[in-house]
């Protein structure tokens, strides 16, 4: 390691890219990591999951997460048998929900490299998965919980904050305070009007911020999610069709549940069957009834959306759903069509032009989510093409993250402007716009970084 004292800022993932949130600080011999998460998308991009950790895993410190979502949490377990020994740290139901998503991502890791072995598609002749389930189970043992709004010591005069971001649960921005300087990371930023979780704190002011931007040049239509699913659900079960909803299943399945019943509770839509096909989705189901201070659903509404759907947990039960016929509504992961069962019911459902797959969330580039938004007339699934005939629909009401205008009344709530505002975790249009609107609107220096780019924090350019 450098002798060099002055702290830097190396930006290891989400830069340039929405997914693969990695930043490294060093200051004196500490390196604290914040965030640990998997790319997603492009091939180019996926291939970084391949390659070694830029530095190597004993030697960092300590881990800090600011949520339990792949793309920030997900190359922990690759972290981990890589030789790290350190902490974890995160708030409770980061940890609860990482002890979902884990083991999940390396079971389904396994499956799809024996599957592809067994079906020879893919290019490799002993196709292995980036980490297995053992694995990832190996990882939770490193999960240290802290509580909101309060201080932690990292060492070495060092300390960090977990202040609630409002993107799902648990979600946090971190706030680290070095010797003579404050860095702030946004983590991902909720909606200021979201239908269960309550908003993000607002910003108060650091040295250096980094911001994500995801949305960055994008308005959220102000579109109430009732109003919007109610047409189109409607629509789908009267020529007897298939709703098929490729949903994240920690926040926005929940969110899609909540106003399915609603509906169905005010009689405006049929009580046709609704399978949620996910166990990870099950069970971040129940979490939500444990932390109820983070959310804003009442009780009974809580309930209902736990008992809407009939919930699917064997393979025999997927599969068997894709002989049924609809009316009905299938609900399963992942979001951007990446992996997992909702592949097979993809496979099924989407060359008949009674059904309708409806997109939930945001659609990173290279994934078969962004495919379909593009208006694609076919997918590659299995090592072959199948033809998509059903209706596909991007919803606007449901994003879990904010929009260009909610970024930037969330960042004026500070007095004082950063040293420097470093725009990542966005495709390079949204970071490029949402950097614009900084410096020309705010007056604030900012830019976006380049992939593995080091910083000064003494001197932010």
């Amino acid at each position: 390691m450098a002798q060099d004292t002055r702290p830097t800022l190396r930006f290891l993932g989400a830069a340039g890219t929405v997914t693969g949130s990695r930043y490294l600080i060093e200051t004196g011999d500490r390196r604290i990591l914040v965030d640990c998460g998997l790319f997603q998308g492009f091939k180019s991009l996926r291939d970084r999951n391949r390659k070694a950790f830029p530095v190597r895993p004993t030697t960092i410190d300590t881990v800090l997460l600011t949520h339990a979502h792949l793309d920030h949490s997900g190359y922990l377990p690759a972290l981990i048998r890589g030789g790290y020994r350190g902490k974890v740290m995160c708030t409770e139901a980061t940890e609860e929900l990482c002890g979902l998503i884990l083991p999940d991502s390396g079971h389904i890791q396994e499956e799809e490299a024996r599957f592809a072995k067994r079906h020879r598609y893919s290019k490799h002749k002993n196709p292995k998965p980036l980490y297995t389930l053992k694995d990832a189970q190996a990882a939770l043992e490193h999960l240290h919980r802290v509580p909101f709004n309060s201080t932690v010591d990292v060492g070495d005069g060092i300390s960090a904050e977990f202040i609630p971001a409002g993107h799902l649960l648990g979600a946090a921005q971190i706030r680290i305070r070095l010797p003579g300087r404050t860095i702030h990371f946004s983590g991902d930023l909720g909606r200021q009007n979201d239908a269960l979780m309550r908003p993000p704190q607002p910003f108060s002011g650091a040295d250096v911020l980094v911001c994500e931007s995801t949305y960055g040049n994008r308005h959220h239509a102000a579109i109430d999610a009732e109003e919007e699913l109610l047409p189109i659900l409607k629509r789908v079960f009267g020529r007897g069709g298939t709703v098929l909803i490729p949903s994240f299943a920690v926040g926005r399945a929940q969110g899609l549940m909540y106003h399915i019943a609603r509906l169905q509770n005010r009689g405006e839509i049929p009580y046709v069957p609704v399978y949620l096909n996910s166990p990870m989705a099950i069970d971040a189901t129940e979490i939500y009834h444990g932390h109820h201070e983070e959310h804003h659903v009442a009780w009974e509404d809580c309930l209902a959306m736990f008992q809407i759907a009939k919930r699917v947990t064997s393979v025999e039960e997927s599969k068997k759903l894709n002989t049924q016929h609809g009316p009905m509504i299938i609900i399963s992961a992942s979001g951007m069509l990446t992996g997992g069962r909702i592949l097979h019911h993809l496979a099924s459902f989407g060359g008949d032009p009674r059904n309708a797959i409806l997109l939930s969330g945001f659609q990173a580039g290279g994934t078969r989510g962004a495919a379909l938004a593009a208006g694609a007339d076919s997918l590659r699934m299995f090592g072959r093409d199948f033809p998509i005939r059903a209706e596909v629909i991007q919803l606007e009401a449901f994003s879990g993250h904010a929009d260009a205008e909610e970024l930037l009344a969330w960042m004026r709530a500070s007095d004082r402007a950063p040293r420097m505002t470093y725009v990542t975790h966005g495709e390079p249009s949204a970071s490029d716009r949402l950097r614009w609107r900084i410096e020309h609107e705010l007056g604030w220096p900012a830019r976006a970084p380049e992939h593995l780019e080091t910083i000064r924090l003494d001197n932010p350019k």
